[in-house]
């Protein structure tokens, strides 16, 4: 039996979702936003995801990137009535590892399931330092009582860093996740956005982003 996290605010397909994973021998663990997702995905870290994109307060690909940044590393299912190309590949840079577009059939949310089960590696064991939060709802950097507000385009670059912490993230892995739709980016765009995010998390005495010449940037 696994644990997996749905964040649907559709209240009639919540309720199947819930009745079907029960029926396949699942313990669903099911939330209505992505502020509520947040905090019991975090506390209660689920095997397997399933997100909606069109939240009510917050894009579902950015739910994806917190809970990333989080170091909250389940696999991510997305649900969604978007099937254009950018969708697609936009929900894969935040994260996703798979994509199911409305209306589907309950028989394909299982397969999709077990084999996102199948290749799902052990949880990692958090440390117990405090880490500072992505929130999707606000946009904003939360750490201890300080909040950092961020656009739209920067909350997705500090997701994408803070995702993969110590780690070189290459230039056009940051370009793809902080411009979904495919806009033509020059590095003079990425590093004035990084400028910034240096300039917004200076007082809150965080980790660095760190530059790598020639090859990206790392949240240290």
């Amino acid at each position: 039996m696994a644990l997996v996290g749905v964040c649907e605010d559709e209240p009639a397909l919540r309720s199947v979702l819930t009745r079907a994973l029960r029926a396949m021998g699942h313990e669903p663990l099911v939330v209505a936003t992505a502020a509520e997702a947040l905090r019991a995905f975090v506390r209660r870290r689920p095997d397997v995801m399933m997100l909606d994109i069109g939240l009510p307060d917050a894009d579902g690909r950015d739910l994806c990137l917190a809970l990333r940044a989080a170091s909250v590393d389940s696999p991510v299912l997305f649900l969604t009535a978007r099937d254009g190309l950018h969708d697609k590949i936009a929900g894969f840079e935040a994260g996703g590892d798979d994509y199911l577009t409305k209306p589907f059939q309950l028989d394909e949310v299982r397969v999709r399931l077990d084999a996102l089960l199948r290749r799902t590696p052990p949880h990692a064991v958090d440390a117990a330092a405090e880490r500072p939060v992505l929130d999707p709802g606000r946009h904003a950097l939360v750490h201890g009582d300080a909040e950092v507000a961020l656009t739209p385009t920067e909350f997705r670059l500090l997701g994408r860093l803070m995702a993969e912490p110590s780690t070189v993230v290459r230039r056009h892995a940051l370009v793809a996740a902080a411009w979904p739709m495919g806009a033509m980016v020059s590095d003079n765009t990425l590093d004035s956005y990084v400028r910034r995010l240096r300039t917004k998390l200076g007082p809150l005495d965080l980790a660095l982003i760190t530059t790598v010449r020639g090859v990206g940037y790392r949240w240290q």
